[in-house]
């Protein structure tokens, strides 16, 4: 039993100001934590109890999937990160700091290269393998804009693990093992996820999938088909189009038109009267140095990371104004592909039988119109290059796209043997024959999944914890701290429960009753037991439901039965 007088639970009537979305105000408002700086966060008693929860879930998922813990440096010697090229790639989101030695090293935002550096000195033999390590880390990211409190933070704690295997088919064993773990462990947190595809980024590999809380405050889009179960982060997802491609003038020939101070897709489909998507966007990019025009349609977006992945660049940049004129020999906003020779041009595939479309004609304020793209763009490539979006067709059934914003509250991502190469974590094979190790890393933001927790269950009065996760199970409410009668039935009852494993906070304060009962739903324990003097005249207490609002009266006699009832019909 814990007494709220003994604690530090310093709940707030109004929300801070730059708390932007509903779970960061809850969780400053009802005392869990507070912000030292942007992105920098103290936990309170209260919610450090929450987070300890979710950090014992992911350990006990963890463990039972064959996992081993182990804790590693936070501090990285920079040569390491040099080894597998990351320390550029990564290098903006680093913390950055020397030793005495004038040495540099760097905070860890996040340990490919330092347990791959591990295996590789203490694992050689195939005997050794399959070996997964975790751990449960601070870990540290300089955010542009960190914001909506532990969401996007510069510290926070992850939980991120490290499968190493002999061979693909074994590493997709380990792999579908902690997808397995992944889904028990949000299942038990309380969240309700979904499972999207998603693109490997910085991190390498060859496929991943995140797992999202659905959420309007989401920083992530996906899409998500409405026939099947596809579903997929904007930057991965495919989809096919529904949209008309012949439009007026399709029969026609390719027409040059005047077209004076029209330079953007805005300006030229106001000037010709005509819908934004008929214009054929064309792009200047240079990958890895050498240029390519890139085709979209005029209402979307070219999707870059799934342009590199087509066409295999390493580099990818979009070309300043001076090369877009060196290239298509006009300013930009009037580039086109029509008669463009000499280079490489890719389109969206959503762009294939254009028939009537219009585009640059690679002279200032000019365009043309009547664009066939199979008949005046021989030999053009296509490719899924712009972002996919809410009524595209889905790319695997034909069905229609529903777009989202979701919370990523966990990664996980077959890596191969990128890292395992670079840093040597070879094993021998039966035969004394060397191989580099199969890997996968699993990655889960401890302190994000607590506050997505937030965001997926409140109302208008405060948080509504899931018995996993909340700080403690019941609350025992004393009405009036003055009635002796009340105070000796709750610290009775209370120690019951301790008896009975179950985590107590007695609130025990000398203070009005309106304000206790507004800050038991503000912390939003589970259950809510109210001990009263009219109650007690009656010869009852009132238990509540917190997730429901059930309410039930009993005899002080039986209230501990009665709780322990009600907890194990709505625990997890």
């Amino acid at each position: 039993m814990v007494r709220w007088t003994e604690q530090c639970i310093p709940t707030l009537r109004e929300s801070p100001q730059d708390a932007e979305i509903p779970s960061h105000q809850l969780l400053l408002r009802a005392g869990m934590i507070r912000k030292l700086a942007g992105g920098l966060y103290t936990f309170l008693p209260l919610g450090l109890r929450a987070l300890r929860n979710v950090e014992r879930i992911v350990r006990e998922e963890m463990d039972r999937a064959g996992a081993l813990e182990i804790l590693m440096p936070a501090l990285h010697p920079r040569e390491v990160w040099d080894r597998t090229g990351r320390y550029d790639v990564l290098r903006d989101v680093m913390f950055k700091i020397k030793d005495r030695q004038n040495r540099e090293l760097v905070l860890g935002p996040t340990h490919e290269e330092i347990v791959t550096d591990l295996v590789a000195r203490e694992i050689n033999s195939y005997r050794q393998l399959p070996k997964n390590f975790y751990q449960i880390q601070t870990k540290f990211r300089d955010e542009i804009r960190p914001r909506f409190g532990l969401m996007r933070a510069k510290e926070f704690i992850m939980k991120d693990a490290y499968s190493f295997d002999v061979d693909s088919d074994a590493a997709d064993k380990s792999y579908k093992a902690m997808f397995d773990a992944y889904v028990r462990i949000f299942a038990r947190c309380g969240l309700r996820t979904k499972i999207v595809e998603a693109d490997t980024g910085a991190m390498g590999g060859s496929s991943s999938h995140e797992f999202m809380v659905l959420a309007d405050s989401g920083e992530d889009g996906l899409v998500e088909c409405d026939a099947c179960d596809y579903a997929a982060n904007l930057e991965r997802a495919e989809s096919v189009s529904h949209a008309a491609r012949s439009f007026d003038g399709a029969e026609g020939a390719v027409e040059e038109v005047d077209t004076p101070g029209a330079r953007t897709i805005a300006e030229v489909a106001a000037f010709f009267k005509t819908d934004p998507a008929r214009m054929i966007k064309t792009l200047v990019y240079l990958a890895d140095g050498k240029p390519v025009l890139i085709l979209v349609p005029g209402d979307r977006d070219v999707n870059e990371i799934k342009l590199a992945r087509a066409l295999q660049a390493s580099e990818l940049v979009m070309a300043d104004d001076d090369r877009v004129k060196e290239i298509t020999g006009a300013p930009v906003g009037f580039a086109g592909p029509v008669g463009l020779t000499g280079f490489r041009l890719v389109a969206d595939e959503k762009l294939k039988g254009y028939r009537g479309g219009i585009t640059g004609a690679n002279k200032a304020d000019k365009h043309v119109i009547n664009v066939d793209l199979e008949r005046d763009v021989p030999g053009l490539a296509y490719a899924d290059i712009v972002f996919a979006r809410g009524g595209d067709g889905c790319a695997r059934c034909g069905g229609t796209l529903q777009e989202k914003r979701g919370i990523e509250v966990g990664h996980v991502f077959k890596l191969g043997t990128k890292y395992s190469e670079q840093l040597g974590a070879h094993y021998l094979d039966e035969g004394g024959k060397q191989h580099p190790a199969v890997m996968g890393c699993y990655g889960i933001g401890v302190t994000r999944t607590l506050q997505a927790v937030i965001e997926q269950s409140h109302d208008k009065d405060g948080i509504i914890w899931p018995p996993s996760v909340a700080p403690y199970g019941v609350e025992i409410l004393v009405i009036s701290a003055q009635h002796a009668e009340s105070i000796q039935l709750g610290e009775r009852l209370a120690a019951e429960l301790d008896e009975a494993g179950v985590d107590v906070l007695l609130d025990d304060r000398d203070e009005r009753p309106g304000v206790k009962f507004k800050d038991g739903d503000l912390i939003g324990l589970p259950v809510r037991v109210g001990i009263g003097e009219k109650s007690l005249a009656r010869g009852v207490i009132e238990i509540k439901i917190r997730a429901t609002g059930e309410m039930r009266e009993c005899s002080p006699e039986a209230a501990l039965e009665t709780i322990l009832e009600m907890i194990g019909a709505n625990g997890p």
